[in-house]
């Protein structure tokens, strides 16, 4: 390895050790044998083991790990995967080159959707391995296990991968994926640093030992003695934050609540509340609309689980990209630009209208600050009838995300007609720089240092100001130490992110007042591209 490697830094901190590679897929023989009279009973049971063994897994893990794989299971265990593969038996295909024709179209059609579909379409790759490794015999695609701590390598890691990793995983870096990946996702749940995007890093020799700063996105050949300095640095570092507790604030004293972004009771910790309550869990996979008594029951769970903290809730972001067969819309050539989020109650107002009922007779039964706020919102117009919307049903607090630059340049004309806004920055950098998120390939634009996505969220923060309106950021950016910091001097006002990234973000904010937070501000305004902003500010 004979320089230095960048990708994108999605989960903080910073490790060195040993690199060893993922183990490859089982690859199918050139020579295509004749099918024998089990080959759809054979397929069945494959697909079947494939489910079996990734519902088991879910069983013994918990949070984002469980339910990414209880989602594979089902796609797993789906009939139209199913029926694909039986149509391509009756075509004369043996049970593997089935499953592999089936799936490869399954995945033509995911990533031609984009979106939510294109990160479905890896997911399918690891079951098509799965399968034909058990229909060949050999042993299952998986982590490799070198015997002591070690940096994992891949071109990109499946949930089931993520799920299984250990101890002696220090860091992860991959060549494919995005800043929404599993990877990422998993890898900051598990507080472990990770890189994706990283060109080059395939090619690395099994057993260089390199340091890996997710934080940066650099990977660096490092010397064994140097390796050590660095791991004893960062476990120094992880007992510093961890022992330092209690609400987020500056050194100099200004309090920055750190919220949770969660998907239900079971991911709250204690803390300061919610800044991000994700409502999609309980519509996915139905052919109707869940009735107000079912919402209510749930949304007063975590509500109750709360307390007197803040909770603020998302409404239903779901449509073409994240279908559901109840709101009947349309299919769309692009879904990312389609309806959804809020623009589904031009189809179907009732679904909004019952999710508000359902919100607020939980609010009213239980003591939490509960705040709502619509998803993909462009107009003052929308975000000002969505409010009307939220206080007709008896709730306080009405809020819209900025996930739409259009709605970033009209920042000011949109909190004037709400309470609050948090700015979606995984959302806004895709809109922003037309790449869409899914895509691995795109990593460098999706970076949240990116000078234009900065430069949007500091409008929206100076409307705040001007308004003494709240702005928070509930992207997965708002868990970077070092962009946490810059938001602040930006002037947002809380951030949300996962549970696990909460200590390091108050750590770097305890050190910082708000006016070195706003010189780290205007340095990473005035860079002239994502690398640069990151390393300028990670140097003051």
């Amino acid at each position: 390895m004979p320089e230095d490697l960048h990708g994108l830094g999605v989960s903080p901190g910073r490790t060195a050790g040993p690199v060893h590679a993922m183990g490859a897929p089982p690859v199918l023989p050139a020579d295509v044998p004749a099918p024998g009279a089990d080959e759809a009973e054979r397929a069945e049971k494959a697909l079947r083991f494939v489910a079996t063994s990734l519902d088991e897994l879910a069983a013994r893990v918990e949070g984002p790990a469980a339910e990414v794989l209880s989602t594979q299971a089902m796609m797993a265990a789906d009939m139209t995967l199913a029926e694909a593969v039986t149509a391509k038996v009756g075509a004369g295909r043996p049970a593997a080159w089935a499953i592999t024709d089936a799936i490869a179209e399954q995945q033509d059609t995911f990533a031609a959707l984009g979106g939510y579909f294109a990160e479905r379409a890896a997911d399918l790759a690891d079951l098509r391995d799965r399968a034909v490794a058990w229909l060949m015999d050999v042993p299952m695609p998986g982590l490799p296990r070198p015997g002591v701590p070690y940096v994992l390598v891949a071109d990109d890691l499946s949930p089931a991968d993520t799920a299984l990793l250990d101890e002696t995983v220090l860091a992860i870096v991959t060549r494919r994926g995005g800043p929404t990946s599993h990877t990422a996702i998993l890898a900051r749940a598990r507080g472990l640093p990770a890189i994706v995007g990283c060109a080059g890093i395939l090619d690395v020799a099994d057993g260089t030992v390199v340091s890996v700063d997710g934080t940066t996105g650099a990977v660096v050949p490092v010397s064994s003695s140097r390796a050590e300095e660095i791991v004893a640095a960062g476990r120094e570092e992880r007992a510093r934050t961890a022992a330092l507790t209690g609400p987020g604030r500056t050194e100099d004293g200004v309090a920055i609540p750190l919220l949770l972004n969660v998907g239900g009771a079971k991911d709250l910790v204690p803390g300061e509340g919610v800044g991000l309550f994700r409502t999609e869990f309980l519509f996915l996979g139905r052919t109707s609309a869940p009735p107000v008594a079912e919402q209510e029951t749930a949304y007063r769970e975590l509500f109750e689980a709360a307390g007197d903290r803040k909770v603020v809730l998302r409404t239903l972001d779901a449509g073409a990209d994240k279908p559901l067969p109840f709101l009947g819309l349309a299919d769309e050539d692009n879904p990312a630009l389609g309806v959804r989020g809020l623009r589904t109650s031009r189809v179907d107002p009732s679904v909004i209208a019952t999710q508000l009922a359902a919100v607020a007779r939980a609010a009213a039964a239980t003591s939490a600050d509960v705040w709502v706020m619509a998803p993909m919102v462009a107009t003052a117009a929308e975000a000002a009838e969505f409010a009307g919307l939220v206080h007709e049903a008896g709730l306080r607090t009405a809020g819209v995300m900025i996930e739409i630059p259009a709605a970033a340049l009209k920042a000011r004309q949109i909190l004037a007609a709400v309470d609050f806004v948090s700015l979606g920055t995984n959302d806004l950098s895709q809109y922003t720089m037309a790449a869409d998120r899914m895509n691995g390939e795109l990593a460098d634009l999706l970076d949240p240092w990116q000078p234009a996505v900065l430069e949007l969220v500091s409008r929206v923060a100076a409307a705040g100001q001007e308004l003494a309106k709240p702005v928070g950021v509930c992207g997965e950016s708002a868990g970077d130490p070092l962009l946490a910091c810059v938001y602040v001097g930006m002037g947002v006002t809380s951030l949300s992110m996962s549970a696990p990234s909460v200590p390091a973000v108050r750590a770097a904010l305890a050190d910082r007042t708000v006016a070195e937070c706003r010189r780290l501000a205007e340095l990473a305004l005035a860079a002239s591209d994502a690398a640069t902003a990151r390393k300028v500010v990670a140097g003051a």
